[in-house]
């Protein structure tokens, strides 16, 4: 998507050599129209999966799931990272350590949002080891649903998530591609 990579480019703001921050327009501050243009990327690439559902983790993922959510005309889910006092005992829960955070959470879904007929599509905003798109892999297989594909808005090649979720046979599709972050400098890989 070449609006992003320029967006990432005039933007982002590389820490170190592992780290991305695009906080102007995706993880603190949003640009709605960014996100819809998004939005509408992913409902066209997955547009022949039959998706019922849209998943994402809170917070970051958010803005992109739901205009995906949007653009399909499908509910969006999210799963949350502190368990409310109003979720059920019966939740589906799971174990996600954030690379860029350095913690692990338990996220949390109410069971009855996902079921056995429900054909889901993972959106978020980062992949770098992939812990958070396997993790709502398991939360959605412990409903008896099926993952048809994971979008990400911003891949980091150069670390190991998508091999890990090539290897666990789930369809990835990156809007754009990181290969390094070395020097200071985005370098995307092209298609």
């Amino acid at each position: 998507m070449k609006e992003l990579k320029k967006r990432i480019r005039e933007e982002g703001k590389v820490i170190g050599s592992e780290i991305l921050k695009v906080d102007h327009f995706l993880n603190h501050q949003i640009d709605p129209v960014l996100m819809f243009k998004i939005g509408e990327k992913f409902a066209d690439i997955f547009e022949n999966k039959e998706v019922s559902k849209v998943i994402t983790i809170e917070s970051s993922g958010i803005a992109p799931a739901l205009m995906t959510g949007l653009a399909l005309k499908v509910p969006v889910i999210f799963a949350r990272k502190k368990k409310p006092v109003t979720l059920d005992e019966g939740s589906l829960s799971t174990e996600i350590f954030s690379f860029t955070k350095q913690v692990s959470n338990t996220v949390y879904i109410e069971k009855g949002m996902l079921t056995a007929d429900d054909h889901v599509l993972i959106i978020d905003d980062f992949l770098a080891n992939g812990e958070a798109s396997l993790g709502l892999t398991k939360i959605i297989e412990m409903a008896g649903a099926v993952v048809v594909g994971i979008g990400i808005v911003i891949e980091k090649s150069f670390q190991d998530g998508r091999k890990r979720l090539d290897h666990a046979g789930y369809p990835v599709f990156s809007l754009a591609r990181i290969a390094s972050l070395e020097n200071g400098q985005v370098t995307f890989i092209e298609r």
